[in-house]
């Protein structure tokens, strides 16, 4: 029986740049499968999103609960756009109530992924990177805090992100967003909790 994964998400789970098999959530699925635990993969994401543009596209999408995995990563175009905290919080925590609304009620079935530092790129030369980490960090502190309240999984990428500081494979061509090797990263971190949740 081939389980049903559904990936929200913006640029980071759409995979900007990167082969359609390179995304995180792609990568995942494929790592899955090695274990003997066949997953199909809907990913509803589109760069530049934020969290209300999310939720409207979720709305312009067919759902079909309930899931046996969601992923949920968010709030990087918030940051980016200068939007508030507690702005963020809100969308967040109406977005993470959605993912587990689409699990069928099962917080255990749910995986929020941290933002990644984009301050460590190449786009970002010449911007103030301490200021975009510290942003950073205080969205990821929000969205820590709002799994941990609901019980929800969290993997925590921001730490590789930055190593792409110095190592430059980790990111994509377009000098920004992460390279396939970078999501595998990714992926490999989200595999226990993904095989426990699905076994």
């Amino acid at each position: 029986m081939t389980l049903r994964y559904l990936a929200l998400g913006d640029s980071y789970t759409i995979g900007e740049s990167v082969a359609e098999a390179d995304r995180f959530p792609n990568q995942l699925s494929a790592l899955l499968a090695e274990e003997g635990v066949p997953v199909k993969v809907t990913i509803i994401a589109r760069t530049g999103w934020t969290t209300d543009e999310l939720w409207q596209g979720i709305q312009a999408q067919t759902v079909e609960p309930p899931y046996d995995l969601v992923s949920l990563l968010i709030g990087v175009n918030n940051q980016y756009r200068g939007r508030s905290l507690a702005e963020y919080r809100e969308g967040f925590v109406f977005l993470l109530n959605k993912a587990i609304e689409y699990a069928g009620g099962d917080v255990d079935r749910v995986l929020v992924f941290s933002i990644p530092d984009w301050g460590v790129t190449p786009f970002a030369s010449g911007r103030d990177a301490e200021k975009i980490a510290g942003e950073i960090d205080a969205f990821n502190q929000v969205n820590l805090e709002e799994s941990q309240k609901a019980g929800a999984h969290y993997v925590d990428v921001t730490p590789v992100s930055r190593q792409a500081l110095t190592d430059q494979s980790l990111i994509a061509s377009d000098g920004l967003h992460p390279s396939g090797s970078m999501y595998a990263q990714w992926a490999s971190l989200a595999l226990p909790i993904a095989l426990d949740i699905l076994k």
